[in-house]
């Protein structure tokens, strides 16, 4: 404003004095425009400030409503971790108070194991009473079979031989091989030891023990050569390769029959047999 009143003065003591030219016209003129832009550059210089500053106002004014935002959330999650501490306070006093209830109780369980242990020895000396009585009952009873003129005679060789078969037949398949096992044992020279040895090989076929099965059919086939078994065993043998998988040695066992005994009953069984293990 200073700067536009000098122009003006100098106009009015230019008029005033009667000697203004048109040339000081002009230089007052040009003054007065420039003046003008200058005013305008600072009066929009002035409203960008202005501007500039309202926004970095408001802009701080959002800042500070995050920062209170985040303040109040952080003093919620303060408070829910409080709130969770006290209730975990109030768990531990609980558990605290279990821990002295459980302490007044062992002396309570060791009487009552005690009483329990009382009745159950008690319980076991009836039983070991009563289980002496049966002793003495019992060997009271073998001492009388011991004098008995019948259990002192020895069974015969036939008649061991009958009750490992017919134990066999019953299925009592362990039965049977403890007296086919006897009777060898007894009567190695007997007649009908191929028999007792075979059918203590159809034992084990029977309770699916094939590879043991297979050992005592070549006791037969071995050590009782012409006798009728032999064949049967070489049969069976065959068939109990064949249920481990090893058809190459059912094979081979069965022309073996067909070879070494071609009128025997078996021998026809084993042609059947090979055809169908081709």
């Amino acid at each position: 404003m200073k700067q536009l009143t000098m122009p003006l003065t100098a106009l009015a003591l230019f008029t005033l004095g009667g000697c203004v030219t048109n040339s000081d016209l002009d230089v007052v003129r040009r003054d007065l425009d420039e003046l003008k832009n200058r005013q305008f550059q600072v009066e929009k210089e002035v409203g960008g400030v202005r501007t500039e500053a309202t926004a970095r106002i408001e802009s701080s004014f959002k800042d500070l409503d995050t920062e209170r935002a985040g303040v109040r959330k952080g003093l919620a999650d303060l408070q829910a971790a409080m709130d969770g501490i006290k209730v975990d306070m109030q768990v531990l006093a609980g558990k605290v108070d279990d821990v002295g209830l459980a302490a007044k109780k062992p002396g309570d369980d060791l009487i009552l194991l005690r009483e329990d242990l009382e009745r159950r020895l008690t319980a076991f000396d009836q039983r070991l009473a009563k289980a002496e009585t049966g002793i003495e009952a019992l060997q009271k009873k073998v001492a009388e079979q011991a004098t008995s003129p019948k259990e002192t005679e020895k069974p015969t060789p036939e008649a061991l031989y009958q009750k490992g078969l017919d134990a066999y037949r019953a299925g009592n398949y362990g039965v049977a091989r403890e007296s086919f096992t006897r009777f060898l044992e007894q009567h190695p020279k007997h007649e009908l030891a191929a028999n007792a040895r075979y059918w203590t090989g159809e034992t084990y076929y029977s309770e699916k023990k094939f590879e043991q099965a297979i050992l005592e059919f070549q006791e037969v086939i071995k050590n009782y050569p012409g006798k009728e078994k032999v064949p049967a065993a070489m049969l069976k043998q065959a068939a109990a390769f064949s249920e481990i998988g090893d058809a190459k040695s059912a094979r081979f066992v069965l022309r073996k029959l067909v070879d070494d005994y071609p009128s025997s009953e078996e021998a026809k069984r084993a042609k059947d047999r090979l055809k169908e293990l081709k």
